[in-house]
């Protein structure tokens, strides 16, 4: 792991994180004058969009004023997805058909923003606003985009499909230790870790096989999977649960097998003996082929 004192970046991004966190305060004066289950009513209808969008726009005046440059744009992410986790937590909180949906932003947000921090704790030289993963893909948004329009399509046409309480619930479940494993995978990791898969072998760069390495050859990738079906089982989201399933299973193998010609190039025999020992950790998917 990186030294214990964590990079300015990192500083700026939790700073700015509570800042957009403090979206919360809204609801909190809301319900001086009211009870907490007026707050979801309020804030959904024209005073209370009015009074989330004037925050917005004052925290990010606060931003402008204190951060420059690259830092503004560090700033401006992190208190972004705090912004979305305070919002998601007045949903899940307010009585209302949507709780799920509040589930999922909170899910969502703290993930992207949980791996820009991580990444600026254990591996400071890569950190870049790449390391949010906000901009991961073309087809990683529009995977998401999908599964919000189909969430609410279905809300407004079969009601009920997003009442199944219990899979809800399953699919948090997944999300919690899918996100666990992967941050784990990454902590455990430490500088080994990069989002990006290397092709010139650092002088730092070791072999690691302990920790959650030892039960899985790509931890981070099984938490990224089963986090990613998750999200969709958690918004019962039919389509885009086997949607998302086929996608991410496609994915992690060519990624898998791209980064284990790596591997295998960097460490030789102890990758190949390792790789006999230990699995991917994903259904069906071994690697690349060693004769």
């Amino acid at each position: 792991m990186a030294g214990s004192k964590l990079v300015l970046e990192g500083r700026v991004s939790i700073n700015s994180f509570i800042l957009g966190l403090s979206v919360l305060t809204i609801p909190l004066i809301r319900t001086v004058y009211g009870r907490l289950d007026w707050v979801f009513d309020y804030l959904t209808e024209t005073p209370g969009k009015v009074a989330i969008c004037l925050y917005v726009a004052v925290i990010n005046g606060l931003l402008l004023l204190v951060y420059r440059g690259p830092l503004y744009k560090v700033a401006v992410r992190a208190c972004f997805l705090g912004v979305t986790f305070g919002c998601g937590l007045i949903v899940s909180f307010s009585e209302t058909t949507w709780t799920h949906f509040g589930w999922y932003m909170c899910s969502l947000s703290f993930f992207h923003y949980s791996e820009y921090l991580v990444t600026a704790i254990i591996n400071p030289r890569s950190l870049s606003l790449d390391s949010f993963l906000l901009n991961h893909s073309v087809e990683y948004t529009l995977a998401a985009m999908s599964s919000w329009l189909e969430f609410t399509v279905e809300k407004l046409t079969v009601p009920e499909l997003k009442q199944i309480n219990w899979l809800s619930f399953a699919g948090l479940i997944m999300v919690l230790c899918g996100e666990a494993l992967r941050k784990a995978a990454m902590l455990t990791a430490g500088s080994n870790f990069n989002h990006i898969v290397q092709n010139e072998k650092a002088q730092s760069h070791v072999l690691v096989t302990s920790g959650v390495y030892s039960y899985f050859r790509h931890p981070s990738y099984v938490g990224w999977f089963y986090w990613s079906i998750g999200t969709q089982v958690m918004l019962c989201n039919p389509v885009c649960i086997l949607g998302y399933t086929v996608a991410s299973w496609r994915f992690f193998r060519e990624r898998i097998e791209e980064e284990e010609l790596s591997l295998i190039h960097f460490f030789a025999e102890d990758y190949v003996e390792y790789k006999k020992k230990v699995p991917t950790g994903l259904p069906f998917i071994s690697g690349i082929r060693v004769n």
